[in-house]
């Protein structure tokens, strides 16, 4: 079962749909103490990172998550400033984030943007990775995904990598540390390919 979580920063409603059409076991709560029927987790996020990881950290999840993930094996993806929330830092606030995928959250430099509007980085982008990755699998490229940011996870091992977008330089898009996860686009927003990245997840073990 994939656990939504709700804290309070996030559109779980467009993920909760993306279940449903596609007959995914899913629930969504705030609630650590129903962490534990779940097999996956993830992560969404929108908003500022200073108060998006405060009201993490006060709810009381982050200590129930470390015990999932860490201990018990399960995967989770955060997604947008989910994805920040995984780092050590950010830019954007004054924070420590979870430290879970070591790197730290930057702005986008404009200096090397050529083409406005320089920022937010908005709209479909293509992606570059590993086409053998198992979360790739079956992922249009090309096409790529919906994103709409203006900092990026800059990773400090090159090898938590999965796949860049260019704007302004090759910017990570996915990481990975074993099974914890970013991803900084919108997957409810890619359609097609955002449905597939949601389902080649859940089979992440």
């Amino acid at each position: 079962m994939l656990c939504i979580i709700d804290y309070g920063s996030g559109n779980v409603g467009a993920i909760a749909n993306i279940c449903e059409r596609e007959r995914i076991p899913y629930q969504i709560t705030d609630d650590p103490a129903r962490f534990e029927g779940a097999t996956h987790f993830l992560l969404p996020g929108v908003g500022a990172f200073d108060p998006t990881i405060e009201a993490l950290r006060d709810s009381g999840i982050v200590t129930a998550l470390e015990t999932e993930v860490f201990e018990r094996g399960k995967p989770i993806m955060g997604i947008c400033v989910g994805m920040h929330l995984l780092a050590n830092g950010s830019d954007e606030g004054a924070r420590e984030g979870l430290g879970w995928i070591p790197g730290r959250v930057s702005r986008i430099d404009t200096r090397a943007l050529n083409r406005p509007p320089h920022l937010p980085h908005m709209g479909w982008n293509s992606i570059e990775g590993d086409a053998n990755d198992p979360l790739l699998a079956g992922i249009d490229r090309a096409r790529g995904f919906y994103f709409l940011h203006s900092y990026f996870f800059d990773a400090q091992e090159a090898g938590d990598v999965v796949a860049r977008v260019e704007y302004g330089g090759a910017l990570p898009c996915i990481v990975r540390r074993g099974h914890v996860i970013g991803a900084q686009f919108h997957p409810e927003k890619s359609h097609a390919n955002g449905i597939r990245l949601i389902k080649n997840f859940v089979g992440v073990t």
